[in-house]
């Protein structure tokens, strides 16, 4: 599997794709906004985008999904049930934030749960389900590369917020300490903003979470 990091939309928000070397079959994750650099980057790398993979609901990883997948004809699957609320709110996401349109409000094609898989070309990305910053996270895991796409749940030197609606801070440590650090130290990940980092060091720095 490979990847391309995309920063989007005046939240820089990390859209990523990420596709199958052998097929160059795509799946799109977070795609907030700017759709025709994401469809340009796309073409570019010579990678077909066959769906859209979420992390979660907030207005600034999933306010642009439903013209996306319209406009490639793609199905979405993800994030888990419990962010049907935040899905459901994007057109009022919208007018809070001063977005106005390309924020419709939709039902995923799947919704994901924990232990479930998502795939694309030869690609199969274990699914985790990692409450605590929305109630319905998830994040994606691919074994072979040691790649883990984790939404808000963790960054480099920090950790997702947990005072919206439906946030949880003793979840969110249970997600990070129990569902990702026995992942492994040397598994690399995509937050869903700013620089990718490990595991590893995330636990031996990270004010937030270190051992």
């Amino acid at each position: 599997m490979d990847y391309r990091i995309l920063p989007v939309t005046p939240f820089a928000q990390n859209c990523s794709l990420l596709w199958c070397e052998e097929t160059k079959r795509a799946a799109v994750v977070d795609p907030r906004g700017d759709h025709d650099h994401i469809v340009a980057s796309a073409t570019q790398l010579g990678i077909a985008i066959e769906k859209i993979l979420l992390t979660h609901g907030h207005i600034d990883h999933a306010g642009g999904t439903a013209e996306l997948a319209a406009q490639l004809s793609v199905p979405i699957e993800g994030p888990q049930r419990g962010d049907a609320f935040w899905i459901e709110q994007l057109p009022e996401q919208s007018r809070m934030f001063g977005f106005p349109g390309h924020c419709a409000a939709f039902t995923p094609d799947r919704w994901l749960e924990d232990g479930d898989t998502v795939g694309f070309g030869n690609v199969i990305m274990e699914v985790l389900h990692t409450p605590g910053h929305t109630p319905g996270h998830v994040c994606f895991f691919h074994r072979p590369s040691k790649l883990a796409v984790v939404g808000d749940v963790l960054f480099a030197g920090s950790i997702g917020r947990t005072d919206f609606p439906g946030g949880d801070y003793d979840a969110l440590m249970r997600s990070i300490k129990q569902g990702l650090w026995p992942l492994g130290d040397d598994v690399e990940f995509i937050p869903g903003h700013g620089p990718m980092s490990t595991f590893g060091v995330e636990r031996r720095t990270n004010p937030f979470v270190m051992d």
